[in-house]
Order: structure tokens, then sequence, then C-alpha cells
């Protein structure tokens, strides 16, 4: 995996000015989650009328190649995307379109699609371009549905997730993660 991550980065480094870059169509869902212990995030989570910060910082690698973060979260690039223990956050192909099921349990079935890619993105950490939208949805009930926006930037990882209740035809804001600092290891 290191040997495909390093390719695709030496790849990106080989074209010439002139050269066009690549769009996130032609990247790997690896290139938008760097998994390398020592990386950290600082998010500013909005929920139930307050605000408070959440900080996640890669720990360590264990023998099967899962990067466990502070947060508890184990995390994975593979030759199908970025995932968790349980679920695939991003998956290959990185074109608008995709999508992916994850049966996250026995009454959880979460469905995925790439929305947008190329796109421009921000969050008090900064600006990125090439950014890829990706929307999650899970069944509540028959009238319930949570609806999450993920947004990747390149390098970065998640940048904002926004969170909504859809109900009745209705959309009633859950919740915002936005980044406030990114720091990659050294």
């Amino acid at each position: 995996m290191k040997q495909a991550m390093l390719c695709c980065l030496l790849a990106a480094c080989a074209t010439t000015s002139g050269a066009p870059k690549p769009t996130a169509a032609a990247r790997a869902a690896a290139e938008f989650y760097p998994l390398e212990p020592g990386t950290e995030w600082t998010y500013e989570v909005a929920l139930l009328g307050g605000k408070q910060e959440q900080q996640v910082k890669l720990l360590e690698r264990d023998g099967e190649g899962f990067v466990r973060a502070s947060t508890g979260e184990e995390l994975l690039a593979d030759d199908y995307g970025v995932r968790d223990r349980k679920r695939y956050l991003l998956r290959n192909p990185v074109v608008a379109g995709t999508k992916w099921t994850n049966v996250v349990s026995v009454s959880s079935i979460e469905r995925y699609e790439i929305l947008a890619v190329d796109q421009p993105c921000e969050a008090p950490a900064g600006t990125w371009e090439g950014c890829v939208v990706v929307e999650s949805r899970n069944r509540v009930d028959e009238s319930a549905t949570l609806v999450n926006e993920l947004t990747f930037a390149p390098g970065v990882g998640i940048v904002q997730i926004s969170t909504v209740l859809e109900h009745h035809d209705q959309r009633v804001p859950q919740s915002t993660l936005r980044l406030l600092t990114f720091v990659a290891p050294h």
C-alpha cells in the first residue's frame, strides 16, 4: 500500500508545469485521507445548539495496516478505498456517481454516493481545490433518514460533515463538523 501511495505521489510530482494537474477523478481515495501516524486534525463540532472542539491524532499502525486514532477509530486505505472497521468512507473510483453500501449492523444500512469531484471547499483551517463531496444516507424508520454530507480535501481528509434528518419532506439540521486545524507529520 505504501508503494502505491508513493507511486501516486511521484507521478503527481513528475508532471511538468505545462501539463494539466490530475483531477479528483484520476486520484485514488487514499489521496483524500492521509493516514500517517502523527497526523492531527482539530474540528469544531456544533451539536444541540452547543459548540466544542474535538482533536483527532493518528497514533500507530497495527499489524493489519489499520491506523489507530486518539478517538478510538481505526482507519485503513486499501485497493477499494478508505475505511474504518465497519464502513468505507470513500470508495474508488473517485468519480461523481460512484455508489456503495455499508451494512454496519443488522438494522443499519448506509448508502453512499459521490455527489461531486474537483470542487473548491473551505473550512476555518483553509481553502482547497479538487475536493470531493460524498452523501451518506441511513434510514432511521419509514419516515426518517439521517443524511451526512462529507467533504474531503486532497491530502487533508475530512474538512466538513453536515448532518440533517429528513423527516416528512423536511430537512432538520442535526450537527456540523468543520476543520479548524490540520497538522501533517514532519
